[in-house]
């Protein structure tokens, strides 16, 4: 039965990105055309292990190469600065790549909380089966609430198998955003100091803009880097309003997130300004993509099912929220 259900949770699966195989597919050409104009260079092409240690294993292997052939052929071909590439660059992957991946984690969460009253309807009634079954066999307090966990427990994973939501699901996208976001970092990383080039560094430091000129240097003024703590910040505090009842463990997971939203600040201001660019552009796109999957209208055609904590004005609601939690009035 669970092979069954993971096929047949298959197409749905695959079913936002597919929608988006011809911009993948364009991607592709991209970091094809990319890498050859990097090997013709003269790009080094250091091994993937060495005397470097992890992280340069990580900066010098084939996925972060491919990165750096994407960004060179996306800006090449588009004729862009490298800041404007950059920035057009996070809001394709953020839109192309991760958005789906949030609508179909959204419509996985937003199942399993229809779920729930169901779950609670069976297991009060397996409570009762379970409590006569007991008295009849003699089961002690222990065992008669051993064998309730263990019914239970199948019948919610019988529950998931059958709607094809199991929250396990509802981590794909973390799976598929952060390694892209690590590898992306690294490949600005390697333009930034000359490892795919000297062309391609000295593009980098006049390829900047405003008060962030060169992209090869970290950002002194540190606009960047308070920018992106705040933008973070936000998206860490929409989250959290969106939640009506918060457990312990959830509170602590916020905190976290408060926490890694201020410590990048300062991580930001030693790093190249392409990075730092990088990372608040992506954060921006991602705070808007989380507050447009609040929408009702694009909720339901991204096939989200509606929900008992889904409201008609989620905006207006998430304002209200802030401004009640971080009123200073008594």
């Amino acid at each position: 039965s669970r092979a069954q259900g993971c096929l047949q949770w298959l197409p749905q699966a695959l079913r936002a990105p597919i929608r988006f195989f011809p911009v993948l597919s364009a991607m592709w050409r991209l970091v094809r055309a990319g890498a050859a104009r990097l090997a013709a260079a003269g790009a080094p092409a250091a091994p993937l292990g060495g005397h470097g240690g992890w992280y340069e294993w990580c900066s010098q292997s084939p996925p972060v190469h491919w990165a750096e052939g994407c960004l060179t052929a996306v800006q090449a071909s588009a004729g862009l600065p490298w800041w404007a590439a950059i920035a057009c660059g996070a809001a394709l992957l953020r839109t192309a790549v991760t958005l789906p991946l949030a609508a179909h984690q959204c419509r996985l969460l937003a199942q399993l909380e229809n779920l729930q009253p169901e779950i609670k309807n069976l297991a009060e009634r397996l409570r009762y089966e379970v409590s006569v079954r007991g008295k009849q066999l003699g089961w002690s307090e222990k065992v008669a609430r051993f064998h309730y966990k263990k019914s239970l427990r199948r019948i919610i994973t019988e529950l998931y198998i059958r709607d094809n939501c199991h929250p396990f699901k509802a981590t794909l996208l973390v799976w598929v955003q952060v390694p892209m976001w690590i590898c992306v970092s690294l490949a600005l990383r390697n333009c930034s100091v000359g490892a795919t080039g000297s062309e391609v560094q000295e593009q980098f430091s006049a390829g900047g803009a405003l008060w962030f000129t060169d992209l090869t240097a970290p950002d002194s003024t540190w606009i960047l880097p308070v920018s992106l703590g705040l933008v973070n910040l936000l998206i860490v505090e929409i989250s959290a309003a969106q939640k009506m009842k918060v457990s312990r463990f959830q509170k602590i997971i916020t905190n976290f997130f408060r926490v890694v939203s201020v410590v990048m600040i300062p991580v930001a201001a030693t790093v190249p300004s392409s990075m730092a660019l990088y990372w608040l552009c992506s954060s921006f796109v991602g705070l808007s993509h989380n507050l447009l999957l609040r929408s009702p209208a694009f909720r339901r055609l991204c096939w989200i099912p509606r929900t008992k904590s889904e409201t008609d004005t989620p905006y207006r609601d998430i304002l209200s929220t802030l401004a009640t939690r971080y009123s200073f009035k008594k």
